[in-house]
């Protein structure tokens, strides 16, 4: 078989299958660490599984093959069980069938449960693939409680040129003494092609909508008197905004001001108002910076995200505030959202107001469990206008067990009881291998809240240009075709000026990358424009993307005649009466 044959043949095969040379039944599992396996055959009961994806509210039963087959996945009840483990690394291993292939994503899901083993509460398990037996390249981990099954996913990528020699998976992470339970796991290599499909038909269902303009200029034999006439229709504003944060450097840079100024409608400043920047040494309060990155954007009409008031995380607390306590960081904190969101009142659409509570507690362990929910309360007391966001990351990326989209629901419940006014969701988007469904699962159990989703960091880092465009296009492909994301912010663009390396969409020359110019490509798919001539009863109907138009109409006499409009959502096509 030739090389490219036989890589079409294997693409999608599950590399957890077709290497078994043992005959105890165990389908080629080995202990790993110190533990006993066995094999076992049992139907889980329904209130053991997690419900079943449900349909969101933009499905219209037109799914494709693989949507359908995302959702109707069930477990065979067979697995292999790992007892009597004396440590949270002991579990089950097993060699892949072949090794990965260098720079391809590759996609894990499968059924693990555990048993309650003395040890209270869920508890994390974790798969991760290692190549060359000992380099861990990524994988996955769901948070289950005992006797009961989770369904595990994740990803992982080789990004080296050169092809590993082999790779083995593991199943670890409860407490010692905890039974786990492994049943059909996968290892597949990701066909984007399904997906890609698949997020267009979604996209235009979720983002688009019929038009009809009714042109109204009546002749005196009554037929319209534009009928026949020349029509074009621009979108010069899309309602999904994509912004990205900016920074002081930055905007020192004639090639940086364009390509942000060009590509971006919103923007957020990226360490400027932070706390440990504007007040580093305790009373010298300075927002020069950050009022200069603001009048930017001002002049340049693109609306300000507030980040951050507060980051819940220790190390990113300024050694003064740490130094507090007592009365005196709570005064510190009341002076702090006093002097910031006084002086900014009413200029910010959105507030991020404790950054991170997922991965820190740094002012709840020391003010007590209502502080968090008391710093949205003070904000929205002091200026009522802008919605008010969490903010954390791995939420979306099935990797992390601090960051379950199930745990930061269950923090968003938390603050509303206590009368926190949270007004939207922030997933941050610092990738890795991102995978479509994945993502798209994250989204769907945070879209239950009902609250406004943004990806507020979006970064994804790859040194290989072309494997860094496929990931930047699935994630924003992801985001833009589900109802419950409003908008995408990158965590930078440009070579130089941005938190992670690889990452960058144009280069320290100025010339765009291959993601940069994937970008400018989506940006452009996702712009309506519809030209044509007005048929006899006077109407022109085209079907395009939510946001603001303008109309040009150019009579008999060459007269060219503007006006313009907004496509809002909606399910029924929108006529519009247009007096010309």
């Amino acid at each position: 078989m030739a090389f490219a044959e036989e890589e079409t043949a294997h693409f999608g095969m599950n590399l957890v299958e077709g290497h078994c040379d043992s005959e105890d039944g165990l389908a080629g599992w080995a202990p790993s660490g110190s533990c006993t396996l066995s094999e076992h055959a049992e139907d889980p009961a329904p209130d053991e599984l997690p419900p079943p994806l449900a349909a969101t509210a933009d499905d219209d039963g037109d799914d494709d093959e693989e949507e359908a087959a995302r959702r109707a996945r069930k477990p065979s009840g067979r697995y292999v069980l790992a007892a009597h483990r004396r440590d949270e690394k002991d579990g089950l291993c097993r060699a892949l069938s072949r090794a990965p292939r260098p720079k391809v994503t590759y996609r894990v899901a499968g059924w693990v449960g555990v048993g309650d083993g003395g040890a209270e509460g869920s508890h994390a398990v974790h798969v991760e693939v290692r190549v060359d037996d000992h380099r861990r390249v990524g994988g996955g981990v769901v948070v289950v409680e005992p006797g009961k099954w989770g369904d595990i996913k994740g990803s992982f990528r080789v990004d080296e040129d050169e092809p590993p020699r082999s790779a083995k998976v593991y199943v670890h992470g409860p407490p010692a003494g905890v039974d786990l339970k492994v049943m059909d796991l996968q290892v597949c290599a990701v066909n984007k092609i399904p997906r890609l499909r698949h997020l267009r038909k979604k996209a235009d269902r979720v983002r688009k909508r019929d038009v009809i303009l009714k042109l109204n200029s009546q002749a005196e034999d009554g037929v319209s008197g534009v009928a026949g006439a020349n029509i074009q229709v621009i979108q010069v504003q899309n309602s999904f905004p994509i912004g990205s944060c900016i920074t002081k450097a930055g905007i020192q840079n004639p090639e940086y001001v364009d390509f942000f100024t060009k590509h971006f409608d919103w923007a957020v400043l990226e360490n400027e108002l932070k706390w440990y920047y504007t007040e580093a040494v305790q009373g010298q309060v300075s927002y020069a910076d950050a009022d200069e990155l603001i009048d930017f954007c001002d002049r340049h009409g693109k609306p300000v995200r507030g980040h951050c008031i507060f980051w819940a995380v220790e190390n990113a607390v300024q050694p003064w505030v740490r130094a507090l306590n007592g009365d005196r960081l709570r005064a510190a904190v009341e002076a702090r959202l006093r002097g910031l969101v006084s002086r900014y009142a009413g200029r910010f659409p959105h507030y991020e107001v404790n950054n991170e509570m997922l991965h820190g507690a740094f002012f709840q362990q020391r003010l007590g469990d209502d502080v968090n929910a008391h710093m949205f309360r003070e904000t929205a007391r002091i200026d009522p206008a802008p919605a008010l966001f969490v903010n954390d990351y791995n939420v979306e990326s099935a990797n992390d067990p601090n960051a379950t989209p199930e745990k930061y629901v269950a923090l968003v419940t938390d603050l509303q009881r206590r009368g926190a006014p949270v007004g939207g969701i922030g997933i941050q988007g610092h990738v890795t291998h991102p995978v479509g469904d994945i993502i798209c699962d994250a989204l769907d159990k945070l879209a239950v809240t009902g609250l406004p989703v943004w990806v507020t960091e979006l970064d994804v880092s790859a040194a290989d240009e072309a494997v860094r465009a496929d990931d930047l296009e699935i994630v924003l492909r992801e985001a833009f075709a589900h109802p419950a994301v409003e908008g995408v912010m990158l965590w930078g663009f440009m070579q130089g000026h941005m938190w992670r390396s690889h990452g960058q969409l144009v280069n320290a020359d100025g010339k765009l990358t291959e993601a940069g110019s994937r970008f400018a490509g989506l940006r452009q798919e996702w712009t309506s424009h519809a030209r044509g001539k007005v048929d006899a009863n006077g109407k022109f109907k085209f079907r395009g993307f939510h946001g603001t138009y303008q109309v040009f109409l150019t009579t008999a006499a060459g007269e060219v005649k503007k006006q313009t409009f907004d496509v809002k959502k909606g399910d029924a096509p929108l006529v519009l009466d247009m007096n010309f």
